[in-house]
């Protein structure tokens, strides 16, 4: 059972969590763009430009699951906490002194984003109903790809007319304009019987992903054979390998566990997410090492690197749509197959690219394309299989577990790049990155092709 619908605040409540999702996508966005001159002004390598993306992607991609829980246990102040934390992290993000209370203040953000993205599309599902929500949700999803559109225009442009500094102030002023209006929503949303948290789920799923990642990329600067590297990993691993049995014992009790192992035994679920373990694990690695690639080797100036990485987004915003039709009539599964092998025939692509900037033309311009397409294809069947997969009332969980394994994947190879690449960006090194991406893309083809069923050749008995 949940409280009366937010109907009276309809409006506000869409402005809400229209605002809250661009600040946390506008964050993410902007910020590979701004990796050389942090670089440039703090030190630390590329150890440090790892740190800087993984830490707030560790604190958000562990942490969406119990924030959904929390949302529902306690309403629109989850999304008034998170918009506090996200803001305060953002200013300490801006005067940074160091590197290391750059990464901190991140990782905080992180905490921020994950108590945010899950409140504010809860929030519409309890104001909208019918048709109406269905819109609402397609204005939220509209504004929320804005971000990531005008995030690497933008944050270029502020990088290299002001300076690094500025892309996290510039945050927390829609932050601050949408707190009050938060306190202006009347109603809220939470279950009259309050679901026990899964702290300890939590605690292990943070301690496991930040463990291995800590060991990933510290071993850059330390070594494999470092106590703090090898202390790293075996408690991550050992945290993770923990994690299994606790749900278990969780669902057992009669509990809420963080992550609902029920819906692996749909087929398509298990499958869709080990796609999308390899698949934005690819992705994942695009996005950090084409942007520095362009900054460092080629020397673009910020504004032109973000501008030169927009092919992939602009494209699954123009075609992601249309291939959704298909799909829905056709069934996902080479959908999700043929995505992944046209990305990683882009990816192969880009190996053409050399020491002079002039063969972006040639090179990385229509890599990224064939990227772009290919996702394009892959994304939205992707999440049709999984999510059609589960039964409807466990659709917000499906959607929170797909969600974690996209951002863990990419935190995970962000982790793995300096290893890839050498500890160092070269020509050589972005070669070794994109057929590590082609291989993980293949792979989630494969995948694909042999595992997901289409709903309608399940009905008919064949494939």
């Amino acid at each position: 059972m949940t409280s009366p619908p937010l109907r009276d605040d309809r409006r506000v409540v869409l402005v809400v969590a229209i605002l809250a999702s661009f600040v946390v996508g506008l964050d993410a966005s902007v910020v590979n763009v701004a990796l050389p001159a942090i670089r440039q002004e703090l030190g630390g390598g590329i150890v440090v430009q790892q740190w800087v993306v993984d830490a707030y992607l560790v604190t958000l991609g562990s942490l969406i699951l119990v924030a959904g829980s929390l949302s529902d246990v306690f309403g629109r102040r989850i999304i008034t906490l998170g918009l506090i934390v996200f803001g305060v992290a953002s200013v300490v993000c801006a005067i940074a002194p160091s590197g290391e209370v750059l990464v901190v203040s991140r990782a905080l953000q992180g905490v921020g984003g994950a108590l945010v993205t899950p409140s504010s599309l809860a929030l519409i599902i309890a104001a909208y109903r019918g048709a109406a929500q269905s819109k609402a949700i397609g204005t939220w999803t509209a504004w929320s790809s804005a971000a990531v559109i005008v995030g690497p225009v933008v944050g270029g442009l502020i990088v290299d007319g002001v300076g690094w500094r500025w892309i996290f102030a510039l945050t927390a002023v829609p932050i601050a304009v949408t707190i009050p209006l938060v306190l202006r929503i009347t109603g809220d949303v939470h279950r009259a019987v309050r679901p026990r948290i899964d702290v300890v789920g939590a605690v292990l799923a943070v301690v496991g992903v930040g463990g291995l990642v800590l060991g990933l990329i510290e071993q850059e600067r330390l070594g494999w054979g470092s106590p703090v590297v090898v202390a790293a990993i075996v408690l991550g691993a050992a945290a993770l390998v923990a994690f299994v049995p606790w749900e278990r014992r969780v669902t057992r009790a009669g509990g809420a566990p963080l992550v609902p192992l029920v819906l692996f035994r749909a087929r398509n679920f298990t499958v869709g997410n080990l796609a999308t373990l390899s698949i934005y694990g690819a992705l994942g690695m695009v996005g950090f090492v084409v942007t520095l690639f362009l900054q460092e080797v080629w020397r673009f100036p910020a504004w032109l690197a973000g501008i030169a990485t927009l092919p992939p987004t602009v494209l699954l915003l123009l075609l992601s749509t249309t291939v959704g039709s298909f799909a829905g009539r056709w069934g996902p599964r080479w959908f999700m197959a043929a995505g992944p092998a046209v990305a990683a025939v882009g990816s192969v692509l880009m190996v053409l690219a050399g020491d002079d900037p002039r063969a972006y033309w040639w090179s990385v311009l229509p890599g990224l394309v064939l990227v772009g397409v290919g996702i394009s294809l892959m994304v939205t069947p992707l999440t049709s299989a999984v999510l059609g997969s589960v039964p409807q009332a466990d659709a917000g969980a499906g959607s929170a577990v797909n969600n974690a394994v996209a951002r863990i994947a990419s935190l995970v190879m962000v982790a793995l790049a300096g290893v890839v690449l050498g500890g160092e960006m070269s020509t050589v090194g972005f070669h070794r990155a994109v057929v590590v991406m082609a291989v993980l893309l293949l792979a989630g083809a494969v995948v694909s092709a042999l595992g997901i069923r289409n709903p309608e050749a399940e009905q008919n008995g064949s494939m």
